[in-house]
């Protein structure tokens, strides 16, 4: 009986062991990531804001300009592909949100098309998961051109550097300039004058990398548009990545290198 007993305070002490440098083994690699919610932005001061927790993403919008603030979610080697596609009449309302809310009203008769954020092609792995892409506050007014142009290729590297890497943090979302924007529809939906996305890795060497696209036809290659997360911190008047540590933090917003994500690895 007194073996027994003895046996069973050694394995529980065995057990907390391996759970306690597990976990500190996983903080260690990933600093405070792996909380669900730790990668989200912090948004400009004084931002009207409600925080939607999506099955693929989480979105913060902007119930009196009609779009998200921004759009955030973790992408994995897992969810890059899958057998869901677009579903019919995909494109819905958002009753979690106040009305006036954008409908399908607000896109007929206008140059603009319905431009993911979050995009479906990131939501392939799960039927709710992709749905959900489709709701009004995922999307805002962008131009046909950077839509299937830049902006597409800009996601589809990013699925490329989420299969390369294991897993990659995303935040994007639409710019506002201090001036008069056009808006469309009868609920007067805000037209974003510019785009935003930057990326974050914090497998192997952490690296970071940030894109702001003009909502215009976006027709040059996408090195043109690279910028430091640190400088789209700057003009959205946000903070990306708030709980990493900040020897981290410095190393992967004040550079950005796009040769550095695309180069082939190593054998």
């Amino acid at each position: 009986m007194l073996k027994e007993y003895w046996f069973s305070i050694l394995a529980v002490v065995v057990l907390a062991v391996i759970i306690t440098f597990g976990v500190k083994g996983v903080a260690k690699q990933h600093g405070d990531m792996e909380k669900p919610t730790s990668y989200l932005p912090a948004s400009a001061p004084g931002t009207p804001e409600q925080i939607l927790t999506r099955k693929g993403y989480t979105v913060s919008y902007n119930k009196e300009t009609k779009i998200p603030n921004w759009v955030a979610w973790h992408l994995t080697a897992e969810h890059t592909t899958g057998p869901y596609r677009r579903p019919s009449g995909a494109w819905h309302e958002d009753m979690q949100v106040p009305a006036p809310r954008t409908t399908l009203a607000d896109f007929r008769d206008t140059n603009w098309t319905r431009g993911h954020m979050c995009p479906a092609g990131d939501n392939k792995w799960d039927a709710d998961a992709m749905y959900e892409t489709f709701l009004f506050t995922n999307c805002c007014p962008q131009h046909t051109n950077l839509n299937s142009g830049v902006w597409n290729q800009i996601e589809m590297s990013c699925r490329r550097w989420a299969e390369k890497y294991g897993d990659i943090y995303i935040v994007c979302g639409p710019i506002l300039f201090r001036q008069k924007h056009e808006t469309i529809g009868p609920n007067n939906v805000v037209v974003p004058e510019a785009f935003f996305k930057v990326v974050l890795c914090l497998n192997g060497t952490p690296k970071g990398i940030g894109f702001i696209c003009r909502n215009t036809e976006g027709s040059r290659a996408k090195d043109f548009y690279v910028n430091s997360i640190s400088q789209v911190e700057r003009i959205t008047g946000m903070t990306f990545f708030p709980n990493i540590p900040k020897d981290i933090a410095e190393s992967v917003k004040s550079k950005a290198n796009l040769s550095e994500w695309d180069q082939k690895a190593r054998p």
